[in-house]
């Protein structure tokens, strides 16, 4: 999927674990979850998961993840990863990497109608949470700047993209969202990246939150993504109040939605069906809403 990628598989775990965790040597790994941009994950045992990162940059955000899910996650509506064990590089991996526990669930099928609203509130009720944290001692998100910070990249994707999505109306879009107010107030911690892979559900309610390779403070519209990432658009009026978000965060988080699936679609579309049929699905779900 990245060029600088290293190639991993369960041999390699297993070694890994034995040589770094030999409390855990012996326990069976198995591969999950293989459209993952940034960690290959593999199942350890039954209550564990074991997380390569893909490349450096995934790689710098062990540390802060050790660091702050565990104070975050005292304070959250669900459940998110808590860190067991931080691994360093060894057996021809190049790269730090983590042991979390195994939080069971399935990720919310994309667009799904069947009692959608349940899950909408649960999606509120998590990124109010969130956002309300004290943003004391915190750092910029991976998304922090300004919508106006992504035009040059959404204008190359937009461009790229011809031949697969109404460029023009898409455009049109981007334009009004670059118009809207800025946020009045100070940054908040955001997830995000509330995508449907990031995800856990139980009886299409939400039970967890995961990978915060994102985490940090930034716009809290950037976490109405989960809007047209998740949600089919009959629930999104019941996420919107729930989440009291204005017309003007609203606005924002339209062009968040947009210019992520944009990028997502150009680099994809070749290397992860996953990313980039749900980024086309974003796509087409925000054209829909504007028309």
């Amino acid at each position: 999927m990245h060029a600088d990628e290293p190639v991993t598989d369960a041999a390699l775990v297993r070694r890994l674990i034995a040589a770094q965790f030999p409390r855990w040597a012996g326990l069976p790994a198995t591969r999950v979850g293989a459209a993952g941009t940034a960690n290959a994950m593999y199942r350890l045992g039954d209550d564990l998961v074991v997380r390569l990162p893909r490349t450096a940059g995934s790689a710098d955000d062990i540390a802060t993840e050790h660091h702050w899910l565990p104070r975050l996650g005292r304070r959250l509506p669900v459940a998110i990863p808590v860190p067991l064990g931080a691994g360093v590089p060894g057996e021809g991996y190049p790269h730090p990497w983590s042991v979390y526990g195994w939080l069971d669930g399935t990720c919310p099928t994309v667009g799904d109608t069947a009692e959608a609203a349940p899950l909408a509130r649960d999606l509120a009720g998590f990124v109010t949470a969130l956002h309300r944290i004290d943003p004391a001692d915190g750092f910029p998100s991976y998304r922090s700047e300004p919508l106006a910070a992504r035009n040059s990249a959404v204008r190359k994707a937009l461009a790229d993209l011809t031949t697969e999505i109404d460029t023009a109306a898409a455009a049109e879009i981007w334009e009004t969202a670059l118009r809207a107010p800025a946020p009045t107030g100070p940054p908040v911690w955001i997830h995000a990246d509330l995508q449907p892979g990031n995800m856990l559900t139980a009886d299409r309610r939400l039970t967890a939150v995961i990978d915060f390779g994102c985490l940090g403070l930034g716009d809290a519209a950037v976490d109405l993504i989960a809007a047209w990432y998740v949600l089919p658009a009959e629930a999104r009026d019941t996420f919107r109040a729930a989440a009291e978000a204005d017309d003007a965060a609203w606005a924002r988080g339209i062009g968040w939605a947009l210019s992520i699936a944009l990028m997502e679609l150009q680099c994809y579309r070749e290397t992860n069906a996953f990313m980039a049929d749900t980024a086309r699905h974003v796509i087409a779900e925000i054209l829909a809403d504007q028309r």
